[in-house]
């Protein structure tokens, strides 16, 4: 009874995910004595726990007249990083890119997509992680918002592929685009944790990570668990950007990570009839935030249709657009070539 009862339980999938309870080793131990179920759930993480906590009492309520379920005792992991001296979980890429914004809605995502494949179209191997967990928008522009996770022999996930890159995602886990992920700010950190040890990455020349926007757990951790290369920031022209922007500098300046520049984004719109220039988000927004924190003004990346509905479409312009679109984001990674010592051959 137990064996079946310990079968039925591993085969059952976790909430909001497509791989199974057995398949993410979630059960420790699991008895039954009398009308007493008696279940060890292998996890750290306090949402993981009550989750499955839930999910199995309620669905074993009405068989047993005592239900209990607890966690593993875990030994504590001294060995926590720290930003002058981080832990690498990314042995296997050469360079770690940052790219982040003060806010969000300032095209942060595009200009990171368009830079990995930049780098790719230069012979470089790439690896792009999506790490904005509760607004993952990476699947989309890079036209693998349909793939589904899969593992490898050895339990690795396997990474999506397209434009030259390989591609991770927290859309990739998830039955819907529209499925909210609604977790602490310490889970999402452990799923990207998970992320980067856990994903047949292979070996890189560049991890690039599109951050999430602001200055929270998932930056400073990343500080603390990977040698970041360089950060790359994204600022539209607007003072309330540049404002925000101005914060994400002074956090990089503080845990020692080195910053490639600013990417002002939205520049500036060129409308198709006139040709006439219009400076919808203001000017001069992103040079001026360049030059009070000495930093490289790596691109001003004009409001562009083409470039929306690229991206809107998974088309990024880097790959599929006009030479004049390829041209802003060559830039930036010339640029950031340029300012920066990376380890390449």
């Amino acid at each position: 009874m137990r064996d079946k009862l310990l079968l039925e339980v591993n085969s059952l999938t976790f909430p909001n995910l497509t791989k199974t309870i057995g398949e993410l080793k979630l059960i420790d131990t699991l008895n039954i004595k009398d009308q007493t179920l008696d279940i060890i759930l292998s996890t750290t993480s306090d949402d993981t726990y009550l989750t499955l906590k839930d999910l199995l009492e309620e669905r074993y309520k009405s068989l047993y007249s005592t239900i209990s379920i607890t966690k593993k005792a875990q030994k504590k992991d001294m060995n926590y990083g720290n930003s002058t001296t981080p832990n690498n979980r990314a042995p296997y890429a050469k360079n770690v890119i940052a790219v982040t914004s003060g806010k969000g809605g300032v095209g942060k995502s595009t200009v990171c997509v368009n830079t990995a494949i930049a780098l790719a179209q230069k012979g470089y191997s790439v690896g792009l992680l999506d790490a904005d967990v509760y607004g993952p928008n990476v699947a989309r522009l890079t036209k693998t918002e349909n793939e589904k996770l899969k593992w490898d022999n050895q339990d690795k996930m396997i990474p999506a592929e397209n434009f030259g890159i390989k591609i991770m995602s927290v859309a990739h886990t998830t039955p819907k685009m529209d499925t909210p992920l609604v977790w602490r700010s310490s889970v999402a950190v452990s799923a990207l944790m998970q992320f980067l040890e856990d994903v047949a990455w292979g070996e890189l020349d560049f991890l690039v990570i599109d951050m999430p926007p602001g200055t929270g757990d998932v930056q400073l951790t990343m500080a603390q668990e990977l040698p970041i290369s360089a950060a790359i920031l994204v600022t539209t022209p607007q003072l309330i950007s540049t404002d925000d922007v101005s914060r994400a500098i002074m956090m990089f300046k503080d845990i020692k990570v080195p910053m490639a520049g600013i990417v002002e984004n939205m520049s500036y719109f060129i409308a198709p009839d006139t040709q006439k220039r219009y400076n919808i988000f203001g000017s001069g927004g992103g040079e001026e935030i360049a030059k009070k924190y000495n930093l490289n003004l790596l691109a001003q990346i004009p409001l562009n249709m083409q470039i929306r509905e690229g991206s809107d479409l998974g088309l990024p312009p880097i790959a599929l657009g006009s030479e004049e679109l390829k041209k802003y984001y060559q830039e930036v990674v010339e640029n950031m070539l340029k300012n920066i010592e990376f380890n390449i051959d």
